[in-house]
């Protein structure tokens, strides 16, 4: 909003993360950001607070908190959101827009419009408008600035308005522009998430079609691709979705669904979830499979594994496909060792027990299996013939199916692809 002329103070309980914001410093990985915020910080344009009063008399606040999965049961944690609103409304001064941002289940807002309504002090009329976000982490200040499509959910011609002047230079430069219903507006993110996921589990089931039979899946994914109703996108088999999103929007969704009623879609979205889990397995039986032979030794077998955060281009290891497996193989005596060029810092912390290094020889040497399971470009161009020089046994599981499998087995790799033969 900055880069876009406007004056934005952004609020934020953690004082910690206020004074690294004040510094111009991204408390995570993003590509582009840190120049960005860096600049408008000091600039005087964007400025940081953890006082909600020094942005009470703006004309637009955007509600941009999270929303994760409930420690107990599949649904959305609503906590931050209602916080968001409790704290926000009673110090509103003017009349406003109040934008939602997260991704919250049907109805959400509906019921935050009438709280607002009880709360705002007389004068102060604040309306409700729903903007989902679509931000693909390692993308997003594209995906800010230059976005693909924006969705304002309100009735309000006021609230229009104001948000069509917000977003007025992508709508210039031809973003389209869906206006309809706040219950439509947070349908939209999920659903999207959804279709993703389901077109990720999708490829996932045919790779263990593949598997049994002795197919390709890459092959079959580029043959099926090429039709412009399927397209190729999203359709990489491999160890599945993982990420701040996809699975807890995924199971949230399941839990709403099933809240109203929905059975079909209830169960679509248990299966789209569970397949995606399947493959995760996948990965630890066939590490299990290739060092079934090995002597019995007191650290346990050792085990390599090739990236930590859920994508490249990301530190973000929430949901990780690959800290998962490392903590299976962790509890089942492995001896485990990661590697990351921008997430051992939060894998670490999520996952202790285990070994990390930045050094990717260092995790290498003495491997006795090895795990590639986030596709950072680095991973992709590892010589096999020198890497077969560095560990004990020369056997990799690929768990993106993206490696040259034919110069690696060259190389004296034992190689398995989850869906290739």
């Amino acid at each position: 909003m900055a880069e876009l002329g406007f004056d934005v103070v952004g609020v934020e309980s953690d004082p910690g993360k206020v004074a690294a914001l004040r510094e111009g410093r991204v408390p995570f990985y993003e590509p582009a950001l840190p120049e960005l915020l860096s600049r408008h910080v000091e600039s005087g344009r964007l400025r940081f607070t953890d006082d909600l009063s020094e942005a009470a008399a703006a004309d637009v606040h955007f509600v941009c908190v999270g929303t994760p999965q409930q420690p107990d049961s599949l649904g959305a944690d609503l906590t931050y959101v209602d916080a968001a609103i409790e704290s926000l409304a009673p110090l509103l001064t003017r009349p406003t827009v109040v934008v939602g941002k997260s991704t919250v289940p049907v109805g959400t807002a509906e019921r935050l419009t009438a709280r607002l309504a009880e709360l705002a002090p007389a004068g102060a009329e604040a309306l409700l408008a729903w903007n989902p976000e679509f931000l693909r982490e390692g993308f997003a200040v594209e995906d800010t600035l230059r976005p693909d499509r924006l969705v304002l959910g309100t009735t309000h011609e006021r609230a229009e308005a104001t948000l069509r002047e917000v977003y007025a230079t992508a709508l210039c430069a031809g973003t389209p522009l869906v206006v309809t219903d706040l219950a439509t507006a947070e349908l939209v993110k999920v659903s999207a998430n959804a279709f993703l996921a389901t077109k990720i589990s999708f490829i996932n089931a045919m790779a263990e079609i593949c598997e049994k039979v002795g197919a390709d899946v890459t092959d079959l994914a580029d043959a099926i691709g090429h039709d412009k109703r399927i397209g190729r996108k999203f359709l990489n088999a491999g160890v599945g979705f993982g990420g701040g999103c996809l699975p807890k929007d995924i199971r949230a969704f399941q839990h709403r669904a099933s809240e109203l009623g929905v059975d079909q879609a209830t169960a679509f979205l248990r299966d789209v979830d569970a397949i995606n889990q399947r493959r995760r397995e996948r990965v630890v039986e066939l590490t299990r499979d290739l060092v079934a032979g090995d002597p019995v030794t007191a650290t346990g077998p050792r085990v390599a594994f090739l990236g930590a955060a859920f994508k490249p281009d990301s530190d973000d290891v929430r949901d990780s496909p690959a800290l998962w497996i490392a903590e299976r193989l962790h509890r089942d005596g492995y001896d485990v060792v990661v590697h990351d060029p921008e997430a051992t810092g939060p894998a670490r912390a999520k996952l202790p027990e285990a070994t990390y290094t930045e050094d990717l020889d260092e995790a290498l040497t003495g491997a006795d299996v090895v795990l590639h399971l986030t596709e950072w470009p680095v991973y992709r161009r590892i010589d096999p013939v020198r890497a077969a020089g560095l560990v004990r046994h020369p056997r990799i599981v690929d768990g993106r199916t993206v490696l040259d499998v034919e110069a690696w087995r060259s190389a004296g790799w034992d190689l398995r692809s989850l869906g290739r033969p």
